[in-house]
């Protein structure tokens, strides 16, 4: 009998600025939705359901109710690649849910059973890498698709099949509505490109805005020497300034620099130490030092950013310039664009 190929690295997309036309790429292109959500490539086998992350560790126990699902719905020996994800909100007004999702990894057993009913997760797949005793990562991928839709044609929720679309008018449309229904980007695969684990063949499409924001503080780099991110924060509607993320990007000068250069902004107490604060620590780095100098806020840098998760930036942003001519009380959320609600099951129907 073949092995399956599992575990295994997924293939990856870099990061393009709009959407690539059809013919950019020899052999033209695919776009699909990209899910904001666990990168997850699936075997069924032996009656067994194994789920790997994308960098190979096993994230099986963390989904009982998704085990179930996927040994239902895909074929009895098979590698699937996919996206779990968690929807949340009334019929009608879904959206993907990060939060909620990132929170059903947790050590304990009785706490994953729990958040397995409270907030069950989905499926969507989008390609499939073998089937019973057939390596499929050789073929072109408009072969795997085919592969893959044959099997989904009796899929159930939770798990899904992916849209896709050879349209690049549909594909820019999918960009800006689907932003509302919690996705974050469109995926363009190359048709004719065999799986190649670990390699950046795709392309990725995200959506990228600007926000003016108070710079906070900032954490000494792992190192001990010079700036590791800076801290930045947003004024809510009663005037409370609010952390909602941070930059790290900085060459090994450009940190060094930074300590010299935000000096005169390091608050200090009345016997002239140092002020210190501490962000929430991450249930992903729990060990992580999350001290950090305060500076008064009076600095604005303008930055980059794709979504916003909550009342914070979804990822770490981009430093694009400081912003001298910006009052700091000026900077508050109501700048941030909020996409348009679109209702998740239309994404997934």
């Amino acid at each position: 009998m073949t092995e399956l190929p599992f575990p295994i690295q997924p293939m990856l997309a870099k990061a393009v600025d709009s959407v690539p036309g059809p013919d950019s790429v020899s052999g033209g292109l695919l776009y699909e939705p990209k899910w904001d959500g666990f990168r997850a490539v699936v075997r069924i086998e032996n009656g067994t359901c194994e789920i790997g992350s994308r960098g190979s560790k096993m994230l099986t126990r963390y989904f009982p109710e998704l085990v179930d699902a996927l040994l239902e719905n895909l074929p009895e020996r098979c590698v699937v690649d996919g996206e779990i994800v968690v929807r949340r909100g009334e019929p009608g007004a879904e959206r993907l849910d990060w939060e909620a999702l990132s929170q059903r990894i947790h050590p304990a057993d009785s706490r994953v059973r729990l958040l397995a009913v409270q907030t069950p997760s989905s499926f969507v797949a989008f390609d499939l890498l073998a089937i019973d005793d057939n390596d499929l990562t050789r073929m072109p991928f408009v072969d795997r698709r085919k592969a893959l839709e044959g099997i989904g044609e009796s899929f159930s929720a939770p798990v899904h099949l992916s849209q896709v679309t050879r349209d690049v008018e549909l594909a820019q449309r999918w960009l800006v509505e689907f932003e509302g229904a919690g996705l974050d980007g469109i995926v363009a695969k190359p048709l004719t490109a065999q799986y190649e684990p670990n390699k950046r063949l795709m392309l990725k499409v995200k959506h990228h805005r600007t926000a003016d924001v108070v710079l906070l503080g900032y954490r000494v780099h792992k190192s001990g020497q010079g700036v590791g991110s800076l801290l930045l924060g947003l004024y809510d509607d009663d005037g409370g300034l609010r952390n909602v993320g941070g930059i790290s990007a900085f060459s090994d000068k450009r940190r060094l620099e930074l300590v010299e250069e935000l000096a005169p902004d390091v608050m200090r107490d009345d016997a002239g130490e140092i002020e210190r604060g501490a962000t929430d620590r991450s249930r992903f780095a729990s060990s992580k030092d999350v001290s950090f100098i305060r500076l008064e806020p009076r600095r604005v840098v303008e930055v980059r950013y794709d979504q916003m998760e909550g009342d914070r930036f979804r990822h770490t942003v981009q430093f694009e310039r400081w912003r001298p001519d910006r009052e700091p009380r000026s900077c508050t959320f109501g700048q941030l664009d909020i996409p348009a609600a679109y209702d998740l099951s239309r994404v997934l129907a």
